[in-house]
């Protein structure tokens, strides 16, 4: 028994080196994952959510969009959208107001409390991604960018309405 926990021990570890070249698919999603675990913990130290930020940052670059709009862009349930926006609200981050042509629909714009926490929310981003794309030239940070510009691009013509989905990402039993 001694002879063979010997063996075993010393026998060469199988290569960790994968056989075949991962997906391009599966990559995306390890960076996705991780990146979006960092911002989840940078946010959490300036007291905004992931989800708050990106509608922070899309307001910020669309002024003006309904609750409705913010979530087709966002990829969540209007009703998930509208919890987020009501919390940006209370906290005086966002205004909404009503649509000149549509009383109805609501317009949200930033306020520039929201704009300071957004410069906030931007460095800790500009200091994850230092860190993601740190080691590679400008030039291919840039080629970087487009490439997945285009990815987002094509995969947003060939599939124009993907499902939205609760805010905590999980879908709803059928």
């Amino acid at each position: 028994m001694l002879r063979a926990m010997a063996r075993a021990a010393t026998a060469p570890i199988a290569s960790a080196e994968p056989k075949t070249l991962p997906r391009v698919g599966y990559l995306v999603y390890r960076v996705e994952r991780r990146l979006r675990a960092r911002l989840d913990e940078e946010l959490r130290l300036i007291g905004v959510s992931t989800p708050e930020y990106v509608t922070l940052s899309l307001l910020h670059e669309r002024d003006g969009l309904s609750c409705a709009q913010l979530a087709r862009w966002v990829m969540v349930t209007p009703q998930a959208m509208n919890l987020v926006i009501s919390a940006l609200e209370r906290r005086k981050l966002v205004r909404r107001r009503p649509d000149p042509q549509h009383r109805r629909v609501l317009r949200a714009s930033v306020t520039p409390k929201g704009l300071e926490l957004l410069a906030s929310c931007d460095r800790a981003m500009d200091r994850i991604e230092a860190d993601m794309l740190g080691d590679l030239p400008p030039d291919t940070v840039e080629t970087v960018r487009r490439a997945l510009g285009s990815c987002a691009h094509s995969l947003e013509v060939t599939n124009p309405s993907p499902r939205p989905r609760p805010l905590g990402g999980r879908t709803a039993a059928a």
